[in-house]
């Protein structure tokens, strides 16, 4: 046993030694080079590594935290692409936070929603309409637009109200299941996004098609954040947040509920979960999320108009869900920074050296088949192959499970029932 201990302890030192020594190369290589982003990508990669390591969470969450905090802006500010990446690792914040929103509804719940970006929208039109003019145009009293320091309330302003429309989706399609749901919700989110589009006569709210323009940027101590490295801290510190609440909530009654109602209804109803509550709950805390990200999103770009919300986004967003694994919290996490950096970063790069290459002679690619145009269709692919051979997601979810020989010698507390459905057994808490 001690000779066991001892191997172990040993094995765990040395993946310590080399995870170090992988960030420490990594973000050497990174601040060195004036636009490496390979180093930047690899650097990110240790994030993924530091999950899979022998080591407690709490010790996790400070690797990380440190590295995402400190070491990427620090090595990432030397070279000239600093701004650009940024910019990306702020977007993979944002997608990520709304990634988790979904990944209540659709990983958690069961619900397909195919239009989850109307939250989104409703978040980031919230602050527009208030930190621009537009507010005086049906709003007789007050002074707009508001200060930046007012950002930080429309954070919860922006998930509330989100939240609230995620309630008003809710109470009409909880009637519905499977493909019906999602034809619903796609036609939610198309009508939020026409209203927005129209919404400029008789009264003037959302100035239309033109959008709304020049967004008070937030302030915080009388600074004023209009770069996406000051943004970033901003959604680090959200996400962070975001993926507190989501761990505590799966692993809560709520988040056992919810499950037992995506496993099945019936079973569910007659255990006596409440549906109709339960269903609500999981739409309106998954659209607080994406409110909120759409308040940050309209502060960062300072511009938001309709076509920023379209069917696509939503598709998205959920394929970030389905690649990373429903309702799998680090899969979602890591489905949603694959999405976003592919679309961001690596297809735009790889999309720019073929250019270069083409544009000097090294061989010719004919129009039709222009990287520019076939961005999508790399992208797809890629999705493809992963979808063939990973279809449970990149990191899928995993249930706890109780061994019944365990049961029986009472080594489970009292207050714990056990419900056995589906061949599987899950504990409740209050039953």
């Amino acid at each position: 046993m001690k000779e066991r201990l001892n191997s172990l302890f040993t094995k765990t030192r040395l993946q310590i030694l080399f995870f170090a020594a992988y960030v420490i190369v990594t973000a050497a290589s990174l601040y060195f080079a004036d636009t490496s982003v390979i180093s930047f990508l690899l650097l990110l990669l240790s994030i993924l590594i530091l999950y899979f390591l022998n080591l407690g969470n709490k010790i996790k969450w400070i690797i990380g935290i440190v590295i995402l905090g400190g070491l990427l802006p620090f090595a990432a500010s030397h070279g000239a692409a600093y701004q650009s990446y940024m910019e990306v690792a702020t977007f993979v914040g944002i997608y990520v936070a709304m990634a988790l929103g979904l990944n209540i509804v659709v990983g958690f719940a069961g619900l397909l929603d195919l239009g989850f970006v109307a939250f989104f929208a409703v978040g980031a039109y919230t602050y527009g309409i208030f930190a621009t003019a537009q507010a005086s145009q049906f709003m007789p009293f007050g002074k707009y637009p508001l200060s930046g320091e007012s950002f930080w309330i429309f954070i919860l302003i922006g998930c509330f109200v989100a939240a609230l429309f995620g309630v008003l989706l809710g109470i009409p399609v909880l009637r519905v299941k499977g493909d019906y749901l999602a034809i619903v919700t796609l036609g939610f989110g198309e009508i939020i996004r026409i209203v927005f589009n129209n919404l400029d006569k008789p009264v003037n709210i959302t100035n239309g098609a033109m959008g709304l323009s020049s967004i008070t940027p937030p302030e915080i101590f009388g600074i004023k954040l209009m770069y996406p490295n000051q943004f970033y801290y901003v959604v680090l510190a959200i996400v962070i947040f975001v993926i507190f609440i989501v761990r505590n909530l799966e692993h809560s009654k709520l988040g056992r509920a919810w499950k037992a109602v995506r496993e099945n209804e019936i079973a569910a109803q007659a255990m006596g979960i409440p549906l109709v509550k339960t269903k609500l709950t999981a739409f309106a805390i998954g659209a607080s999320f994406s409110g909120m990200m759409g308040v940050v999103f309209a502060a960062k770009q300072t511009f938001v108009d309709p076509t920023s919300f379209t069917l696509l986004e939503s598709t998205n967003i959920l394929v970030m869900v389905l690649l990373g694994g429903m309702g799998s919290i680090p899969g979602v996490i890591l489905g949603a920074a694959v999405v976003t950096i592919l679309n961001l970063q690596v297809l735009t790069e790889v999309t720019n050296w073929l250019n270069t290459l083409s544009s000097s002679g090294v061989f010719n690619i004919p129009d039709a088949l222009s990287p520019v145009k076939m961005q999508r269709f790399i992208f797809g692919g890629l999705l493809i192959l992963i979808a063939l051979y990973r279809s449970k997601g990149l990191l899928p979810a995993k249930n706890r499970t109780y061994n019944p020989e365990k049961l029986m010698e009472n080594e489970v507390p009292e207050s714990k029932v056990v419900l056995v459905a589906n061949e599987k057994i899950e504990s409740v808490n209050g039953r």
